[in-house]
C-alpha cells in the first residue's frame, strides 16, 4: 500500500483518503477485499493519528474497522474517505498549531570575477575586444540570477495551489460532517414531531375529558333506562358506575395531567434550543469562500508568465553576446561590424537587464510571496474554523443524543397517562355503548323479519321447482306409457314424485326489547354518541373525540356492503308483507347497524390514528360523496318528474281518444237509426267510400283491393270505420306540410316517450290479410295491425308498408291458409337469400376499399421514391459537371 500527498484523479483500484483537520490527502492502492482496518493502520503510520482515535466517514456512512471496503462499495471513482481525529473533536482539545510552509530556497549566484573565469580576449590589445568577455560574464550572471528568482517564485505558487487544494479538502470534510449531523437531526426531529403530534392529540382528548367530566356525569344521570331494564338500584346510566370513585379519579387525572404538561413543556424548550443550535451550525460557512482564493491564484499566474518572458529575453541576450565573442575569436567578424560597434550595442542591453528585467522579476516574486502569506493565513483560518466547527458538531450531536434518550421515557409516561384516564374514558363510553345496544336490538328484530321472509321465499321457490318437476314427470310418463307397460315403469321407479319441502325456523331472539327505530331517540338520544341535539360539533382541532369516531365510522361504512347484510333479500311480497314493508325492514336493519357501528367505535377511538391530514382527506371524500349523492338524487327526481309528465300527457291523449270514439259510436248509432230501411245498402256505400279514402298507393300497377266487410253486427262496422280513419291519419302524416294540420296534437304528444305496457282493455286486435296477384308476381304479407289507443301516438314514427290494406278484412275466399304459410316461407327464404347476397356484396366492397387504400399508399411511396431518384440524378449530373470543369481548369 503506497501513498502520495497529491491531488490526483482516483483511478480504478485507488482509494483517496483525506485528513479533515489539515486537508492532507493520501492515495492508496487497494481493492474491494481490503479491510477498513488496513486503511486505518496506514493512516496511523503516515499521519500520526492513533487507530482508536480515527473516525472514518464516506458520504453519510461510517466505516467500521472489521468490515471490508466492498461493504461500502469502495474503492470507487466518485467516493472519498475522510478521517476525523476524535481527540480534536473534544471541547477541551487545543487549537491547531499555525501552518508551517516549507518553500524551496534557491540562493542567488555570486557576482562574476575575472580570476574565476578567465577568457582569451582578456589580454587583447584592443579595449573593445577586452570588454566583450566581461559583457558575456555579466549576461550569464543576469540569466542565472533571474532563473533563481523564477525557481523560488514557481515553488511559492505551487505552495499556494497546495494550500488551496487542502482548503478544498477541508471544505468537503466540513460538508460531510454537516451532512451526517443533518441526517442525524432529521431522524430525531421526525421522532420529536411524531411524539408531539401524539402528545397534542392525547392532551386534547384528556383536556376534553376533564373539561366535560361534569357534563358527562349529568348526561348519564339524565338518561333513564328502559322500563323493563330498571331495577331498584339501577334507574339511569350513571348507576352503572360509582360516582364518588369517579370524582376522585378525576382529581387524580387533573393533577397528573398538569404535571405531565409541565414536563413536556420543559422538554420542548430543550429541543427548541437544540433546533436553534443545529440551524445556526448548518448555516455557518467559512469567512473566505474558496472560489475567491482560487480566483486570486489564477490572477497571479500572470506574474509567472511575465517571468517566463523575461527569462526568454535573458537567454536570447546571452546567446547573442556569446556569438559575438566566438566570432571575434575565430576572426569571422564582417567588415561592416567592428568590435567597437558590438560593444556599443551591448551597453543598452546591459542597462535593460540591470534596470528593468531583474527588478521586474523581483517585483513578481514579492507579489507571489504576498499571495503565499495570504494563502497561509487563510489556511490557518480554515484549520481553526474546521477545528471549532467539528467541535460544535460533536457537542450538538451529544445534545441530540441526550434528547433522543428521553423519548422512551415520555412514551412510557404517555401510556401511564392513558391508564390514569381509563375511568374517565369509561364514563365517556357508557352512553355510546347503551345507544349501540338498543340499535342492535332494533337491527336484530328487523333482520329476523327479513330472515323469516327469505325462508318463505325459499319455500315458495322450492315449491315452484317441485311443481315444474312433477309436470315434467307426468308428461314423460304420458309420452312413454304408450310403449312401456306400467309395471315395468313402476319397477324402474319412474312413478315416484318429489316430496314436499318444509322450511321451519326455530324461535330465536324472543327476549329482545320491544322497541323500534323511533324509540332510540326516546331511550338513547343522539347526544349520547358525542353530540347534543342542536349542539354544534366541536372542532377537530379543539379536542372533540367524536371526530375520530366519525372517521372510523366512515371508513367502516365504506368497507361494509349493505347487500351483504341481507344477501338474497329481494323486495317482493312475502308471508303477508308488502314490498314497502320489506324495504322498510331492510332500511331499518341497515340504519340500526350503522348507528350501532358508530356508537361502538366512539369509546374505542385511539389518538394514534387521529392524523389531521388523513382526517382532512376523509372529510373531503365524505363531502364529495355527499355532493355526488345529492346530485344523483336531484337527477333521479327530475327523471321521475319527466316520467310523471309523460304519463299525464298519455292519459290526456287516451281520454281525448276515448271521447272521439264515443262520439263516433254515437254518430254511427244515429245514422243506423235514420236509415233503418236501407241499412245494408247505405252501410255498404259508406264503407266503400271509406275504403277508397284509405287505399294504399301502388308503386307499379295501381291495383286496388275491395275490403271485405261483415255486417252481421253493428260493432264490426264501427271498428271498420275507426280503422279506416286511422289509416287516413297515417296517410296524412306522410304528406309534407299537411300531416300536422289534419291531426289532433293530443294524438301525437307521446310518440317519443316511454311506452309502458297497455291494459288489454285498451286494445282492439284486427287481422287483415293481403290477396295474391299471380299475374304480377306480387305477394302481399298478412299482418295484424291491432288498432289500439296507441296507434295515434306511434303514427309518426312507424313506417307504413305500401301494399297493406288499412281496413278490417277477412281472409280471401281464394287464398288457402296452407298456401299462405307456404308463401310466407318462400318470402322468408327469398329475404334470407337477399340478405346473404347483401352481406357478400358488403364484404367484397370492404375488400375493394381496403385494396384501394393500399394502392393509394403504394402510389404515394412510389411517388416519393421517384422524387428522391430525380433529386439524386440531378445531384449526380451537377457533380459530374463540376468534375469535368475541374479537369478542364487543371489542363489549362
Amino acid at each position: 500500500m503506497s501513498c502520495s500527498i497529491t491531488e490526483v484523479l482516483v483511478h480504478e483500484g485507488k482509494l483517496l483518503v483525506h485528513i479533515s483537520e489539515n486537508g492532507h490527502s493520501f492515495e492508496l492502492d487497494c481493492n474491494e477485499n481490503s479491510p477498513v482496518e488496513a486503511v486505518m493502520r496506514f493512516i496511523e503510520s503516515a499521519a500520526g493519528i492513533n487507530f482508536n482515535d480515527q473516525l472514518v466517514l464516506c458520504l453519510d456512512m461510517k466505516l467500521e474497522p472489521q468490515k471490508l471496503l466492498s461493504a461500502y462499495r469502495l474503492p470507487s471513482d466518485d467516493k472519498e474517505v475522510f478521517i476525523f481525529n476524535k481527540l480534536r473533536l473534544q471541547s477541551n482539545s487545543p487549537p491547531p498549531s499555525p501552518e508551517q510552509v516549507d518553500v524551496l530556497e534557491v540562493a542567488d549566484p555570486p557576482p562574476p570575477a575575472l580570476s574565476q573565469d578567465p577568457h582569451p580576449l582578456d589580454d587583447a590589445p584592443d579595449p573593445a575586444l577586452k570588454a566583450l568577455p566581461s559583457y558575456e560574464r555579466q549576461f550569464r550572471y543576469h540569466y542565472h540570477r533571474g532563473h533563481a528568482i523564477y525557481i523560488r517564485t514557481q515553488a511559492k505558487i505551487e505552495m499556494c495551489e497546495r494550500l488551496l487544494r487542502e482548503q478544498k479538502v477541508q471544505e468537503r470534510a466540513v460538508e460531510v460532517g454537516r451532512g451526517n449531523l443533518e441526517q442525524y437531526y432529521r431522524v430525531i426531529n421526525q421522532n420529536y414531531n411524531d411524539f408531539m403530534k401524539r402528545y397534542s392529540q392525547q392532551q386534547r382528548v384528556h383536556s376534553d375529558l376533564l373539561a366535560n367530566f361534569g357534563r358527562d356525569i349529568e348526561k348519564l344521570r339524565s338518561v333513564k333506562l328502559h322500563p323493563s331494564l330498571q331495577t331498584a338500584t339501577c334507574k339511569c346510566l350513571l348507576d352503572f358506575v360509582k360516582e364518588e370513585h369517579l370524582r376522585k379519579s378525576a382529581e387524580t387525572c387533573s393533577s397528573s395531567h398538569r404535571q405531565f404538561e409541565n414536563k413536556v413543556s420543559q422538554f420542548k424548550q430543550i429541543f427548541d434550543d437544540v433546533k436553534r443550535r443545529v440551524e445556526e451550525l448548518l448555516n455557518t460557512r467559512a469567512s473566505l469562500p474558496i472560489k475567491n482564493l482560487e480566483m486570486m491564484i489564477k490572477e497571479h499566474q500572470r506574474f509567472i508568465n511575465e517571468q517566463k518572458s523575461i527569462m526568454q529575453s535573458l537567454s536570447k541576450d546571452v546567446s547573442t553576446v556569446k556569438k559575438l565573442v566566438d566570432d571575434c575569436l575565430s576572426c569571422q567578424l564582417s567588415s561592416s561590424l567592428r568590435p567597437h560597434d558590438a560593444v556599443s550595442a551591448l551597453g543598452p542591453m546591459y542597462d535593460v537587464h540591470d534596470k528593468s528585467h531583474l527588478p521586474r522579476m523581483q517585483a513578481c516574486d514579492r507579489s507571489i510571496s504576498k499571495l503565499l502569506d495570504f494563502c497561509q493565513d487563510k489556511k490557518n483560518e480554515m484549520n481553526v474554523f474546521v477545528h471549532n466547527y467539528m467541535q460544535k458538531i460533536t457537542y450538538v450531536s451529544y445534545v441530540i443524543k441526550d434528547a433522543k434518550l428521553q423519548f422512551p421515557v415520555f412514551r412510557e409516561a404517555m401510556v401511564r397517562q392513558d391508564d390514569i384516564f381509563a375511568d374517565l374514558k369509561l364514563v365517556r363510553g357508557i352512553g355510546p355503548a347503551y345507544r349501540a345496544c338498543l340499535a342492535e336490538v332494533v337491527r336484530r328484530k328487523a333482520s329476523m323479519k327479513l330472515y323469516m321472509g327469505m325462508a318463505g321465499q325459499l319455500a315458495e321457490r322450492l315449491a315452484t321447482k317441485r311443481e315444474v318437476e312433477v309436470r315434467r314427470r307426468e308428461e314423460f310418463l304420458k309420452a312413454n306409457s304408450v310403449y312401456i307397460p306400467r309395471d315395468i315403469l313402476g319397477s324402474m321407479g319412474l312413478y315416484d314424485t318429489p316430496n314436499q319441502c318444509d322450511v321451519n325456523i326455530a324461535p330465536s331472539d324472543t327476549n329482545l326489547l320491544d322497541i323500534d327505530i323511533s324509540d332510540l331517540e326516546v331511550y338513547a338520544p343522539e347526544y349520547l354518541a358525542g353530540l347534543r341535539k342542536g349542539e354544534k360539533p366541536v372542532n377537530v382541532r379543539d379536542g372533540s373525540h367524536s371526530v375520530e369516531a366519525e372517521e372510523i365510522a366512515l371508513d367502516a361504512l365504506d368497507r361494509e356492503d349493505p347487500e351483504e347484510l341481507h344477501e338474497g333479500c329481494e323486495l317482493v311480497e312475502i308471508a303477508g308483507t308488502s314490498k314497502m314493508e320489506v324495504e322498510n325492514a331492510k332500511l331499518k336493519a341497515e340504519l340500526a347497524s350503522a348507528i350501532a357501528l358508530i356508537c361502538s367505535l366512539c369509546p374505542e377511538m385511539e389518538y394514534e390514528s387521529l392524523d389531521d391530514s388523513k382526517l382532512d382527506g376523509v372529510l373531503k371524500n365524505a363531502a364529495e360523496k355527499t355532493a355526488e349523492a345529492l346530485h344523483l338524487k336531484d337527477e333521479y327526481g327530475k327523471h321521475i318528474q319527466a316520467m310523471l309528465k309523460a304519463k299525464q300527457m298519455q292519459c290526456v291523449s287516451y281520454e281525448k281518444r276515448i271521447q272521439e270514439l264515443e262520439q263516433r259510436l254515437s254518430d254511427q248509432y244515429l245514422m243506423k237509426q235514420k236509415h233503418s230501411n236501407g241499412k245494408d245498402v247505405s252501410d255498404f256505400a259508406l264503407l266503400v267510400e271509406k275504403a277508397d279514402d284509405c287505399k294504399p298507393e301502388s308503386s307499379g300497377g295501381g291495383e286496388t283491393h275491395m275490403p271485405c266487410i261483415s255486417t252481421s253486427e253493428p260493432m264490426d262496422e264501427v271498428s271498420c270505420v275507426s280503422n279506416s280513419f286511422d289509416a287516413k291519419l297515417a296517410l296524412l302524416n306522410r304528406q309534407p306540410s299537411k300531416g300536422r294540420e289534419g291531426v289532433d296534437e293530443n294524438m301525437l304528444d307521446s310518440s317519443g316517450m316511454l311506452n309502458p305496457p297497455l291494459d288489454s282493455s285498451m286494445m282492439e286486435p284486427h287481422r287483415e290479410e293481403l290477396p295474391i296477384n299471380e299475374k304480377d308476381g306480387k305477394y302481399k304479407m298478412p299482418g295484424q295491425l291491432g288498432m289500439s289507443m296507441t296507434n295515434s301516438s306511434t303514427a309518426e314514427s312507424m313506417p307504413e308498408p305500401h301494399n297493406i290494406l288499412p281496413c278490417d278484412a277477412t281472409a280471401d275466399s281464394g287464398l288457402d291458409p296452407k298456401v299462405s304459410s307456404e308463401l310466407v316461407l318462400k318470402l322468408q327464404s327469398a329475404l334470407a337469400d337477399k340478405s346473404d347476397q347483401l352481406s357478400e356484396t358488403q364484404t367484397k366492397l370492404k375488400a375493394v376499399m381496403e385494396e384501394v387504400v393500399m394502392l393509394g399508399r403504394e402510389l404515394e411511396m412510389r411517388q416519393k421514391l421517384l422524387d428522391e431518384s430525380q433529386v439524386k440524378e440531378v445531384s449526380l449530373h451537377c457533380w459530374s459537371s463540376l468534375l469535368i470543369l475541374r479537369e478542364c481548369s487543371q489542363n489549362l
